[in-house]
């Protein structure tokens, strides 16, 4: 589906997408990672946007279960008053995930929450729609996908 370079292109897209659209932040915005592969790409995208437009960005660890989502572990800043919050996730599909990993930010009065994806499956079950895809793909729901990092680099993305 995405070998390492196509899938270094789709981050490096995705973050001149994210530098033109967070222009004249003046806070470092907030790269929120969801383990593992999230955090792994929200450093890349941490690199390219300030190699790209100087924006400074922090980074936070997500930390829950994706398959029984409940209490969500940050693992960084936790005052998200008047910041840009953007989630980093590898794959969306029904927006579960997503949703719960977003409460613990709502209730830090953010400026805006922004969502970033490598790969976004069309199988909505939750109002999520992610602002930056790498992207998008129609599956059946029995196909599952995988992405893969090695390091702190993104190796590819295959589907089962």
């Amino acid at each position: 589906m995405l070998d390492r370079q196509t899938a270094a292109m789709k981050l490096e897209r995705m973050a001149y997408e994210m530098a033109e659209q967070l222009v004249g932040e003046k806070e470092p915005i907030i790269l929120a990672g969801i383990k593992d592969n999230g955090v792994v790409m929200a450093r890349a995208l941490a690199k390219l946007v300030k190699s790209i437009a100087g924006i400074d960005s922090q980074i936070i660890e997500v930390g829950l279960d994706k398959r029984n989502p409940g209490p969500v572990e940050l693992n960084g800043h936790s005052d998200f008053s008047g910041r840009t919050v953007v989630m980093v996730d590898d794959v969306t599909n029904s927006g579960k995930t997503l949703l719960y990993a977003l409460r613990p930010f709502l209730d830090g009065y953010p400026k805006k929450i922004q969502i970033l994806t490598l790969i976004e499956r069309t199988h909505k079950a939750f109002p999520v729609k992610a602002d930056y895809v790498g992207v998008s793909i129609a599956t059946t729901l029995q196909d599952h996908i995988y992405v893969e990092v090695e390091g702190d680099d993104l190796s590819g993305a295959y589907m089962e």
